[in-house]
């Protein structure tokens, strides 16, 4: 073999080496820890990969869904105020009246889930899932809580620090936003503080088959009692 085919044979090789790195992928690719170990690198997983959910037939009744963005490893989007978690009821007014204590909507719970600028509220019997964007197109296309058969179709945004939801076709809105540690939740004149209880894995708060509290609107915007 001649000198000049050895150096093209050489730089062929690197050529190849080189394409092999280029062509891998870098999200699922193993790394070696301080120990030595090899550790595979899990590759991320984006809010549009999972699935939309809807609520199911008749709401969930008695059997409360598992978390849909568990497996999510987008970060929040900046504008996203964090509201992930369990969250149950401490406090509520109507028209700056608080309500007594066995109102049944201190009853309320409801789990947030967030990944990316994507909401999933579980609460009430329903599953409004979405992405806080500002479209009509990305929003909530579900059911309304009081009879888990009216269609509702809700814009959802980000605005200035605040979860912001509007019914189309109404004039309507229902925010969410943080305060300290507490979560404040306002809708039609009724203002809801919340506190959060656990992480948005963590089960319910026990719900009675006799007596299942009663939660007012998720995001349609409709009455509760």
């Amino acid at each position: 073999m001649t000198r000049l085919s050895t150096i093209l044979l050489l730089l062929g090789l690197l050529a190849a080496g080189f394409s092999a790195c280029s062509n891998g992928d870098a999200d699922s690719s193993p790394t070696t820890s301080k120990s030595g170990n090899t550790v595979a690198t899990q590759a991320e997983v984006m809010a549009s990969d999972i699935p939309v959910v809807y609520t199911p037939a008749g709401g969930y009744g008695q059997n409360f869904p598992d978390p849909v963005l568990a497996t999510c490893t987008e970060p929040l989007s900046e504008a996203a105020p964090d509201m992930r978690g369990m969250w149950q009821a401490v406090a509520a007014e109507k028209d700056g009246t608080p309500l007594p204590p066995d109102s049944k909507t201190l009853s309320t719970f409801q789990r947030i889930e967030q990944c990316g600028d994507r909401v999933t509220i579980t609460a009430g019997g329903i599953v409004h899932d979405m992405r806080a964007d500002g479209t009509e197109l990305n929003g909530v296309h579900d059911v309304a809580e009081f009879d888990y058969s009216t269609p509702v179709n809700v814009v959802a945004s980000f605005e200035n620090g605040v979860h912001v939801l509007r019914p189309i076709g109404t004039p309507l809105e229902v925010t969410r936003e943080r305060s300290g540690d507490q979560l404040i939740w306002n809708y039609l004149g009724t203002k809801i503080t919340l506190e959060r209880i656990g992480e948005a894995d963590a089960p319910p708060p026990s719900i009675s088959p006799k007596s299942p509290p009663t939660t007012p609107p998720t995001s349609a915007g409709t009455s509760a009692n």
